[in-house]
């Protein structure tokens, strides 16, 4: 098994913005068909969805179906649900308020394999504790599901607690990564 340590890049678009041509592509995977975006033919991804996912994206007219800008996401996520990849190293171009890219920036810091809590998330990003109901609306928002792993952020008991995609989705990629599905496994809180 091969393993791969890496990092993601984002972007956030800003309110001037142009707005950009929409390409989109699907991929298979265990987990249903994938749905990617990208807001340029450079690949950097605006959003991964997954059939019935609450608050997902659905191709629209006008958008541009191309395979090319799609390559390396399809290549590594084939390597990751193979068990192969353990970290993306893939553009991202995600469009949140300062909040949700705080609370997504510290999604990207879950190791694969481990959990955290909701209450360790806002603890991360320097969040009050009354804030922990704002963190999961992030969580819950977040528009590159897998790429940027919501599905490791359990409820403080150690509950499989929401999941955009579906808690069934929740408990496969857990289990694809060996985390545990009963308990949280902590990792340290470092203020971002």
């Amino acid at each position: 098994m091969t393993t791969t340590t890496t990092t993601t890049t984002t972007r956030t678009a800003t309110a001037t913005s142009i707005p950009a041509e929409t390409y989109w592509y699907e991929v298979d995977s265990p987990v249903g068909r994938l749905l990617l975006t990208a807001a340029a033919a450079d690949g950097a991804l605006t959003s991964l969805s997954v059939p019935g996912q609450k608050g997902g994206r659905t191709v629209r007219d006008g958008w541009r179906h191309d395979a090319g800008p799609f390559r390396a996401a399809e290549e590594q996520l084939g390597a990751y649900f193979a068990g192969e990849l353990t970290e993306f190293r893939l553009p991202l171009r995600a469009e949140g308020t300062a909040f949700r890219e705080r609370v997504w920036a510290a999604l990207d810091d879950v190791p694969y394999g481990a959990t955290t809590t909701y209450g360790e998330v806002a603890a991360r990003i320097g969040a009050s504790r009354p804030a922990v109901r704002a963190v999961g609306g992030a969580i819950g928002a977040n528009p590159l599901l897998i790429l940027r792993p919501c599905h490791r952020v359990i409820g403080a008991d150690g509950s499989l607690t929401g999941y955009a995609g579906g808690l069934e989705r929740k408990t496969r990629l857990l289990s694809l990564e060996g985390a545990p599905v009963s308990r949280p496994v902590p990792h340290p809180a470092t203020p971002r």
